[in-house]
């Protein structure tokens, strides 16, 4: 299995890009009050911007000078990328999973609404766990190692209450 069939094989969010988060979620008090209704990221200039879900562009453009994209995914929550050098899709395209949409700025935002509501989106996205194999230092054939996998946070939760559970 290929990397790209296993993150398109996902069953959860996947992170859109891949960089550190410098700014995690912070819900603010009021409507209009100050926080961080997203994730932002340190991004480098030029980089991929993946779908985190599949779903429906309902917009793709700039609001000012920076551009967003945002995607109605199945469950109808809104996700928007945020802070795009470039945008490859246009509103109404029926996007999946890992299917890049864009690319960076220099820093990139992620957020995830249901109606008017944000949602934090850290605790939905996958990890993608590549697993150690030892290679042969006597000259003999190299094997691959194993594929990567990816542990949704269900699963993480799931496998942490069963470690609870004994």
């Amino acid at each position: 299995m290929s990397f790209a069939s296993l993150l398109l094989s996902a069953t959860c969010l996947l992170a859109p890009v891949d960089a550190p988060i410098v700014d995690r979620f912070r819900e603010p008090p009021c409507t209009y009050c100050a926080g961080n209704r997203g994730l932002e990221y340190a991004t480098v200039a030029g980089g991929p911007v993946h779908a985190a879900e599949r779903g429906v562009v309902t917009f793709a453009g700039a609001v000012g000078s920076v551009r967003y994209v945002v995607v109605e995914q199945p469950n109808r929550w809104l996700a928007t990328y945020g802070k795009l050098a470039e945008i490859d899709v246009r509103r109404g395209q029926t996007v999946v999973q890992g299917q890049r949409l864009g690319t960076t700025a220099a820093t990139f935002y992620f957020g995830l609404r249901d109606g008017e509501r944000y949602i934090d989106p850290e605790p939905l996205l996958a990890s993608i766990v590549r697993r150690v194999h030892l290679v042969p230092l006597d000259g003999a054939r190299r094997r691959p190692g194993p594929a990567p996998r990816i542990v949704c946070p269900s699963a993480r939760r799931s496998v942490a209450a069963a470690g609870q559970r004994r």
